[in-house]
């Protein structure tokens, strides 16, 4: 059998190849300062943050580059986002699971434990705009998102099953290996695993991920709110946070001048 480095050299220059780079413009492209003819000649060895840029800048999946998989790219075809897990109830109708904020907590690491779901709050919407799909609600934590959504709102989400069928620039909940996030989605048509999450709230800057660290993505299709009759304090609040994002780049406008 090939030396597994040996195989990982030939696939790397077989990826340069493809894309017709020499081995200046392939190292520039990665990003790294390893010299890459010695890679080629297998006179160093790829590093895995190697990989990790020939998955993001060219979809190529790391098993194929060691020989582990047979399929070379990883598309959103190939990225399953779906529910991991759903609940029925006594009559088989599935149930919408309400995830609030200190259950979100926990989320990303039950999320294939159906014992955990149990000691969530779970119900059959009776709406025709809740049929037919997979639905949940996940509670607002934070104002990343504010004002559209405010702190303990609730968001219901409708599930996406794979990366290919991301509404582009809607709000989605997406689900990471590490935390649950509610934000708009922009997908990066020239990177194809690359996503950028996006805060409605101007203080907090984008999120770039790789759409392989992604478990589930719920697509927000409406919301439950318990303040509607307190406009005037959304506003002032949302105007206090705008004067001191302002006052803020009169400071580092002061500190480059």
């Amino acid at each position: 059998m090939e030396n597994l480095e040996a195989l990982a050299a030939k696939r790397l220059k077989s990826i340069r190849d493809q894309h017709n780079l020499t081995q200046k413009q392939f190292a520039e492209t990665l990003g790294i300062k390893n010299n890459i003819a010695d890679i080629e000649r297998g006179r160093t060895k790829i590093t895995g943050y190697t990989v990790a840029i020939l998955t993001k800048v060219f979809g190529i999946n790391p098993l194929w580059i060691y020989g582990m998989s047979a399929i070379k790219t990883i598309s959103a075809q190939n990225i399953d986002v779906s529910p991991k897990l759903v609940t029925v109830d006594t009559n088989e109708n599935e149930n919408m699971v309400l995830v609030d904020v200190k259950a979100s907590a926990g989320y990303p690491s039950n999320i294939q434990e159906p014992h955990w779901y149990h000691e969530l709050p779970a119900f059959n919407f009776p709406l025709p705009e809740f049929k037919n799909a997979s639905f949940r609600g996940f509670q607002i934590q934070g104002d990343s998102m504010f004002p559209t959504f405010k702190p303990k709102e609730w968001v219901i989400g409708k599930a996406v099953d794979n990366i290919q069928n991301l509404s582009n620039n809607n709000i989605h909940v997406i689900v990471l290996k590490d935390s649950v996030l509610v934000k708009k989605v922009e997908i990066n048509k020239q990177q194809p695993t690359s996503i950028t999450l996006i805060s409605l709230n101007t203080l907090y800057p984008p999120i770039e991920i790789d759409a392989t660290e992604i478990q589930e993505i719920w697509e927000v299709k409406s919301k439950l709110t318990f303040d509607i009759n307190s406009p005037e304090e959304s506003a002032s609040i949302h105007d206090l946070q705008l004067a001191i994002q302002r006052l803020g780049n009169e400071v580092n406008a002061l500190k480059k001048g």
